[in-house]
């Protein structure tokens, strides 16, 4: 397996990923859509994302957006999004994108990652393996616009 730091060059291979990961979460296939998104966070250097290829084949991926703490006056990641190709899960793909996360927070004085997930998603189980602390101090609220 190698995972690599994505930049504008491997949108060709990122795209279907994304497109797949959107599905994923029952959103339409758009691929133009998942295209213009990607190079947008890539070009303005919004987004971190790793891609991880297993046997020279895109098998998955996972995007980081900064954010701040005002408490700690530090920044942090939030793991925004995690996939890995239906194909290779339970093979140990994530968690090699989990522990180059971590390793890439840790390496750049980051604070640490924060994700969110569905309460009866079954990675919980690999986040908490990997020394994730599920919150438990406080509420996630998220208010919604009407467009």
């Amino acid at each position: 397996m190698k995972i690599i730091l994505a930049n504008e060059t491997h949108l060709d291979v990122l795209v279907p990923l994304f497109d797949k990961y959107r599905v994923f979460y029952k959103q339409n296939s758009d691929i133009d859509a998942a295209r213009l998104f990607l190079k947008e966070r890539l070009s303005r250097s919004e987004s971190i994302v790793f891609i991880a290829f297993v046997d020279e084949q895109p098998t998955g991926f996972t995007q980081l957006y900064t954010t701040f703490s005002s408490v700690s006056m530090k920044s942090y990641y939030i793991l925004n999004d995690l996939y890995v190709n239906e194909s290779n899960r339970k093979k140990g793909v994530g968690a090699a994108l989990l522990n180059t996360a971590q390793e890439f927070c840790s390496t750049n004085g980051f604070k640490g990652l924060a994700l969110e997930t569905a309460v009866d998603n079954p990675a919980q189980k690999l986040y908490e393996k990997l020394g994730w602390k599920k919150d438990s101090h406080s509420f996630h609220y998220f208010w919604p616009t009407n467009l």
